[in-house]
Formats: structure tokens, C-alpha cells, sequence
């Protein structure tokens, strides 16, 4: 599974520029399926949640290839339908391949989802849904049989989701770009991943308005064709490195990124007593940490454009060795504390209750040996480590593949102390 060894106590210090977005790539490439000829795919990061999802490309019937950053998909040849379970469940998001597949083949046959043990992800909305423009959904023993009950194309129709759900937004938006009809989706997920993937379906042909609004127009077209993309920089891990820079005193600043994206986070660093220069012209960030943070008095995560998810873990690793008490409460995932434990074994004091976490600051973290649990937890182990006295080995480390290219190579060129084994 292989680890990270840490020595910690390192000031990071320096610039480095931001991977493409995990959760822009993925569901783009999904989409790519549906686009008649070639799609070039720019910006998309090095990772095994990507690789697997080239690979499940590849079984469909696409051509694919990589060169740099770039990722070409030719789905000349798509005539699959099925995901093999061993391919499903590398990661949870393969269930963005759903309305692509059904879109385009008539059918299609898929186990339920792997990935990180964070909660329940239900997909209920994304089987409604479909279910509402035409399609028929058996499941039956963790597998979902799909057909289009005319055997031709989805029909448009009104979709109104219980929550914000990015992953059903994407799969709607995917399937009724070549409904029958409009689409329109109400309670739609705003985040900037959405706005990504409407702008390749609308370079692929798509008529798609109103994405990042809280409702999405869709007008289905015959059919798509191939486009060249640039995937949008990954704001997660962007503030990820800050906070890395935060939890050890440093001073770092970050090129190729879109401040907007970050703003939710920034805020909490600010609260901490980091200084964040911000320059929206040239997309860059610069925080300046000072030598002892401050408490983050309360977080609550939230859909986009609030505080995200993905960040909840690597902010509890900062606030345990913060000045005070610092309060966290997860309101999108029902297990997403799993990282807690492994963290009170460095000297973090946490309580847990339910949904909230009541996080006192130590003096100051020591290391030792830790499992990551998950992709984000993962990183704030790593960052945990980075902030603490003596030697972390974060074990487990295939979940922060997942998310991160070249973690431990971006964090040495900021001057930390970390190798992989």
C-alpha cells in the first residue's frame, strides 16, 4: 500500500503551481463517451482515480492516450455497456458513467461504486431521475440493469433534487444533453466542477444554460462531437498546500489557481491569523502563517459555495495544534470523521458527537504511526505530520493517489522532509 515518512517541524516556503481538478476531469471524461470523434482533455492530473477511469473508457470501446497532461479520448468505437465490479469499485464516482453509457449504447450494466469509506453516497436522485426521462432500473444484488424503455433516446424532463448532489447534477446534465426534449434541473449543484463539465458538453454541441445557478436548463441535441478542453485547476488541493503552509508557520504561494474557487477556506485561514493575498488577475494566492494559529471558533461544511467537505479533515489536523478550541461540523457525509482517531495517536484532542467535532489545540503534535483512512483524511495525516515533532509514518497511502499528483514531490519543493516508501 505503501507509506509516507515525515520529519516534522519544517516551515513551508516557496511557489508552486496546482494539478487540474480531480472532480472536473472525471466527470468530463465520463461525458467524452457521449461525443462522437476525438476529445482532448488538458490539465488533467496524474492519478489513480483518472487512470481508473481511463481504463473503464478503454473496456467501452474508446481509444485513449496521454501525453503530459493531456488526455485524448476517441469514442469512435464505444460499444460497451457494462463496468466490470473490479473497475466499479476503485472509485466511488464511477457512477458518473451511468447516464453516458445509457445515453449512448441504449443499456447499461454496472455494480454499485467503490472509493473512500466516508458514508453513505446514496444515488437514489441519479436513478430517479433517469428513471423519469425514460429509463428502466432493475437492482438486484448490488448490480443496476438499465434500458431505455423505446430503445432510442432519453426524454427531457424536470428534475427536482432533495439536495444539491454534484454527482446526480453531472449525470442529469450528461443524459439530457442528448434527450428528447429539455431538461430542467431544480436544486442544482453549484460548484465549479459543474460549470466545467457544461463547458465541454457546450463545446461538444450541448446546449446547457444556467450552470452554476441553483437551476439548469438543458436542450437536447441529436448528438455531440469531440472537443479540446482545459480542465480547471483543482481547489481542493490548492488549499490543501495552504493549509500545509498554515499548520507549519510557512509562507507559500500558489500559481494556476481560481481564487474564487477558495474563498470559503480563505476565510478560515484569516480566522486562524494567517495572512492570504489574493490576485484574481493573475490567479495565484500568497498566506503567510503566523507562528501560532489561532482557533477556528466554528466550521460548518457545506454545498458550494460554502465551506467544502473535502477540507474538513485537513482543517481539523491545523486546529489541533491552533490556540483554543475549535468547532467542526459535518453536515454533507455521515462518516466522515474517521481521521480523528488516527489523529488523537499524534496528541490532538478531539471529541466527537454525532456530526460535530469540538477540536482543543495541543501544545504541540508528536509523531507516530497512522493508517490513512480515506483520501482526505489521508492528507491531513500527512499534514498533521508535517506540523509535528519527531517522525510520522503515514501508512495506506493508495487513497491520497487518488487525489493528489505527486504529493510528497510538491510538498519536498516547498522543503518539507518527506519520503515515500
Amino acid at each position: 500500500m505503501g507509506s509516507y515518512v515525515i520529519k516534522g517541524r519544517r516551515k513551508l516556503s516557496g511557489e508552486i503551481g496546482i494539478q487540474g481538478a480531480k472532480n472536473g476531469a472525471l466527470p468530463i471524461l465520463a461525458a467524452s463517451v457521449l461525443a462522437d470523434g476525438v476529445s482532448v482533455i488538458h490539465n488533467c492530473p496524474k492519478l489513480s482515480d483518472i487512470d481508473a477511469t481511463i481504463k473503464i473508457l478503454e473496456h467501452l470501446g474508446c481509444k485513449t492516450g496521454r501525453d503530459g497532461s493531456s488526455v485524448t479520448v476517441d469514442s469512435t468505437g464505444v460499444s460497451g455497456f457494462e463496468i466490470p465490479e473490479s473497475l466499479m469499485r476503485e472509485m466511488r464516482s464511477s457512477i458518473i458513467f451511468l447516464g453516458a453509457i445509457l445515453s449512448k449504447t441504449g443499456k447499461a450494466l454496472m455494480s454499485s461504486p467503490g472509493g473512500c469509506d466516508i458514508g453513505q453516497r446514496p444515488i437514489d436522485m441519479h436513478l430517479d431521475a433517469l428513471r423519469k426521462m425514460g429509463a428502466e432500473i432493475e437492482e438486484s444484488h448490488g448490480k443496476l440493469n438499465c434500458v431505455i424503455k423505446n430503445g432510442k433516446s432519453l426524454k427531457g424532463t424536470a428534475a427536482s433534487l432533495y439536495f444539491p448532489s454534484v454527482g446526480a447534477t453531472e449525470n442529469i446534465m450528461i443524459a439530457g444533453s442528448v434527450a428528447d426534449g429539455a431538461t430542467v434541473i431544480h436544486n442544482a449543484a453549484r460548484e465549479p466542477e459543474i460549470v466545467d463539465l457544461a463547458d465541454y458538453l457546450n463545446k461538444c454541441g450541448a446546449d446547457i444554460q444556467g450552470a452554476g445557478e441553483g437551476v439548469i436548463k438543458i436542450e437536447g441535441v441529436k448528438s455531440l462531437r469531440g472537443a479540446e478542453h482545459r480542465v480547471i485547476p483543482d481547489r481542493i488541493a490548492a488549499a490543501t498546500y495552504l493549509t500545509a503552509a498554515a499548520a507549519t508557520g510557512g509562507n507559500i504561494i500558489l500559481k494556476n489557481i481560481v481564487p474564487a474557487h477558495i474563498l470559503s477556506a480563505v476565510n478560515v485561514f484569516e480566522q486562524a491569523g494567517c495572512t492570504v493575498d489574493i490576485n484574481q488577475k493573475e490567479g495565484s494566492a500568497g498566506l503567510k502563517a503566523p507562528e501560532r494559529l489561532k482557533a477556528v471558533k466554528n466550521i460548518m461544511t457545506m454545498p458550494y459555495p460554502g465551506f467544502p467537505t473535502d477540507m474538513q479533515a485537513p482543517i481539523m489536523a491545523m486546529t489541533s495544534a491552533a490556540d483554543g478550541v475549535s468547532m467542526i461540523i459535518e453536515t454533507i457525509f455521515d462518516n466522515r470523521f474517521n481521521h480523528a482517531g488516527e489523529l488523537a495517536k499524534m496528541g490532538a484532542k478531539i471529541t466527537i458527537d454525532n456530526r460535530m467535532a469540538v477540536v482543543e489545540g495541543a501544545e504541540c503534535l508528536t509523531g507516530a504511526n497512522v493508517i490513512s483512512p480515506d483520501l482526505r483524511g489521508g492528507s491531513a495525516l500527512v499534514l498533521a505530520g508535517l506540523a509535528a515533532e519527531g517522525e510520522t509514518k503515514v501508512s495506506g497511502i493508495k487513497h491520497i493517489d487518488r487525489g493528489y499528483e505527486d504529493f510528497d514531490k510538491t510538498l519536498m519543493e516547498l522543503g518539507a522532509d518527506i519520503i515515500r516508501s
